[in-house]
């Protein structure tokens, strides 16, 4: 009677290699030393990231925020477009934390995948680096999961979260605002990162009848385009003007997100046409066959950022925001809510 020894399995043969993760790794850290900033005390690697809030703060309060990509990775798999969708990741982020009044500090990545695809994942990650770089935010760490048999190949999933600074005094909360008030809207890039399910069945409905362009790039990359980031130029006008509210447009465009910094009471009348329709939005929408209503609930409809300040204060304020780089309109108005809707287009 004979015993055989069975194979050694490596870990490598159930799917993860080790070899391929330390070759990321090395790939990373040249991006996210890019980002490095005051108040970061060591680099990557480590199990545990540490940051000291800069000591100009004279009382301050933590703000973080977290988020994903959602369904627009579906197009990156299919399409191959993996550089952009890491400044999305951070832009979700940081532009929801800047909405409190906060500074963006630092920023950490999720990225799980079932077999690790070193190319891929570093355009991610340079994408996640990118967007840390423009908003001034230090990437300062992250997780890379490799799951077999848990992703499909070639796919992944991508998850992140920021942490911000701001003065108790100059916390953003809304309740100042009033009737009277200015609304500016900042044009969005695109579609940002909100609403994919219905551009995807979208592109779908249209089949081979696709655009060449839409407002002057090739169709893919105006669909792909990343959220804009809307950190430094915001800041600079939060440290020049009193303005008194800010909404990010995400995920239930601008009829969902406006009322989320308004006091009871008050609702914003929104001039229709007040800023343009892009093709993008235009196209979507003709293909979609919805109305006004959904565009505006569904999508940003091309305003990403909304500000709200006093009327005397509106005019240097978007002058501020201009200077800085921003397409600034103004919308619309606070008024008294009565009996209406939290916000009105028309």
């Amino acid at each position: 009677m004979t015993s055989s020894t069975p194979t050694p399995l490596s870990y490598k043969d159930a799917g993860v290699d080790i070899d391929a993760g330390d070759a990321l790794v090395d790939r990373i850290k040249p991006l996210a030393k890019k980002t490095l900033r005051e108040g970061v005390l060591a680099g990557i690697g480590g199990f545990g990231a540490l940051f000291e809030v800069p000591k100009r703060y004279k009382e301050p309060v933590l703000v973080s925020g977290t988020d994903g990509v959602g369904t627009k990775l579906k197009l990156a798999f299919e399409w191959n477009m993996h550089d952009t969708v890491g400044i999305d990741l951070v832009a979700m982020s940081v532009n929801d934390v800047l909405v409190q009044g906060a500074e963006p500090l630092f920023f950490l990545d999720y990225f799980a995948c079932g077999k690790l695809d070193v190319d891929t994942a570093a355009a991610v990650v340079g994408g996640i680096a990118r967007g840390c770089e423009l908003s001034g935010c230090a990437l300062i760490g992250g997780e890379t999961a490799e799951m077999p048999g848990m992703y499909p190949a070639g796919e992944y999933d991508l998850a992140g979260f920021a942490v911000g600074a701001v003065e108790k005094s100059k916390i953003l909360t809304g309740q100042n605002v009033k009737p009277g008030d200015v609304v500016l809207g900042l044009a969005s890039a695109g579609v940002h990162s909100n609403g994919f399910s219905l551009v995807r069945k979208v592109i779908e409905r249209a089949g081979s009848d696709l655009p060449a362009t839409l407002d002057g790039k090739p169709f893919r990359e105006a669909v792909m385009e990343p959220t804009h980031l809307y950190v430094k130029p915001v800041l600079e006008a939060l440290g020049k003007h009193p303005i008194k509210a800010l909404a990010h447009i995400t995920g239930g465009g601008l009829l969902e997100n406006i009322p989320r910094v308004l006091p009871e009471g008050t609702a914003a009348h929104l001039k229709k046409g007040s800023w343009p329709q892009t093709e993008l939005f235009a196209w979507l929408q003709k293909v979609a066959g919805i109305d006004d209503i959904e565009m505006n609930r569904t999508f940003n409809n091309g305003i990403g950022m909304v500000v709200v300040i006093d009327a005397a204060e509106a005019a240097a304020c978007a002058a501020t925001l201009r200077a800085a780089g921003e397409t600034v309109h103004e919308i619309g108005v606070i008024a008294e809510r009565g009996e209406g809707a939290a916000v009105v287009v028309g």
